[in-house]
């Protein structure tokens, strides 16, 4: 296995990560499910970071499918949010 130590990539699965605990925190302080969807949506981005960084860049089909996902949750999330109320 070849490790892709890309700084671009490395960084962003840190905000990845800082987002998925945020979103925790978030949930925590105003009981709403958004900030966990938000943070499910950035943990996917974070799972297809750390595979690019992994070297598994190469199977561009599962990368697409979870990014598509992440998206898919992130529009949940921002349709609850503007039409929950």
């Amino acid at each position: 296995m070849v490790l892709v130590l890309d700084p671009v990539i490395i960084v962003n699965l840190i905000f990845c990560i800082i987002i998925v605990a945020l979103g925790i925190v978030g949930y925590e302080k105003v009981k709403s499910t958004v900030p966990l969807y938000i943070a499910a949506a950035f943990g996917l981005f974070g799972i297809s970071h750390f595979a690019t960084i992994l070297g598994y860049a190469s199977s561009l089909t599962v990368l697409v499918i979870i990014r598509s996902l992440a998206y898919i949750v992130i529009i949940y999330a921002l349709y609850k949010m503007a039409f929950s109320r």
